[in-house]
């Protein structure tokens, strides 16, 4: 008959702060202090915690870069929208007469309060433009350039 053999015991000075988090997480457990910690160093010694670190690790990268990319779109999006607007505006919109001119400037500031109220309205309530472009679309399929 073959016993078991016995747990060995081992001492160990933590941090206030270690201490109170492993006395609230083995609370919430409903598990021994004891039992957290020998699960945890046998876990930091295992074999293969530097490849489950490494494949959590990877993940987040990974996440990061389809984050940075959708951010990459999305900021291509705004500077050919803008850009487009810009040149439609130039080319549609002939100089104003002196008088009108100054009569728009004087209305500037009220035009101006009426586009920043509208865009609020429009990112509260969407959709975005971003939204409303699939996300397949590539410069090679509109040639890469936008001419108006």
């Amino acid at each position: 008959m073959v016993t078991a053999k016995k747990k060995a015991q081992l001492s160990v000075y933590l941090d206030p702060d270690v201490m109170q988090a492993l006395s609230a997480y083995a609370a919430r457990r409903d598990q021994s202090m004891s039992l957290i910690a020998e699960a945890a160093i046998a876990s930091f010694l295992s074999p293969d915690a530097d490849e489950r670190r490494e494949a959590a690790i990877a993940k987040r990268l990974d996440q990061q870069d389809r984050r940075l990319a959708r951010l990459e779109r999305d900021v291509g999006i705004g500077v050919e929208t803008l850009a487009l607007f810009i040149r439609f505006w130039l080319n549609t919109t002939p100089p104003l007469p002196e008088p009108a001119a100054k009569a728009a400037r004087a209305q500037a500031g009220a035009r101006y309060d009426n586009f920043v109220a509208t865009l609020g309205r429009r990112l509260n309530e969407g959709p975005k433009l971003r939204q409303e472009i699939p996300e397949d679309v590539s410069d090679t399929s509109t040639g890469g350039t936008h001419e108006s």
